[in-house]
C-alpha cells in the first residue's frame, strides 16, 4: 500500500471512533515517531563514532603484558 493510501485509510479509520479511542491512537503515533527518533539519533552516534579516527591511538598501543606475565594459568 503506498503511503498516502495508509494515510488516508488511518484517517477515516480515526474519523469512525470515539474521541477517546482517537486519542489513544495519536498516543500511539506518538510514541511510534519518538522510537523512530531514538533510532535515528543511536544510528548516527554510531555512524559519526565509527567514523571518527579519535580511538586510533588504541590500534597504535604497545602490548604491555602477554601470557608469560601470569603468574597463574587456569585450564578451560
Amino acid at each position: 500500500m503506498k503511503r498516502q493510501a495508509i494515510i488516508n485509510r488511518t484517517v477515516e479509520v480515526i474519523n469512525l471512533l470515539p474521541p477517546d479511542k482517537a486519542s489513544e491512537i495519536s498516543d500511539f503515533a506518538d510514541f511510534i515517531i519518538k522510537k523512530y527518533e531514538e533510532q535515528l539519533l543511536t544510528e548516527n552516534i554510531q555512524n559519526l563514532v565509527s567514523d571518527s579516527e579519535v580511538f586510533n591511538y588504541l590500534h597504535e598501543e604497545e602490548e604491555l603484558y602477554n601470557v608469560k606475565d601470569l603468574k597463574e594459568r587456569y585450564n578451560d
